[in-house]
């Protein structure tokens, strides 16, 4: 199957992978949790290393579904 953008991979992916799904909910809950952090006026040094340890964590979802995604993509053509 082919897809044409980016985004239609996504939803493919969402709809038919459990993990991909799984990694998204992560995603979008991580993006939560930091923004709660940023809106604070002063953070304290715990906090910092929560939005660090987010942010990563964060990071690292993504990553991997980039990989997953990367598998779908049919490679050039020389």
């Amino acid at each position: 199957m082919e897809f044409t953008t980016e985004s239609e991979l996504k939803a493919h992916l969402i709809q038919t992978s459990p993990h991909f799904r799984s990694l998204s909910v992560q995603i979008e809950t991580y993006k939560k949790l930091i923004d709660e952090l940023e809106s604070k006026a002063h953070l304290t040094a715990d906090d910092e290393m929560e939005e660090h340890r987010l942010k990563k964590l964060k990071l690292q979802a993504k990553d991997e579904m980039r990989q997953m995604m990367a598998r779908y993509q049919p490679e050039p053509v020389s």
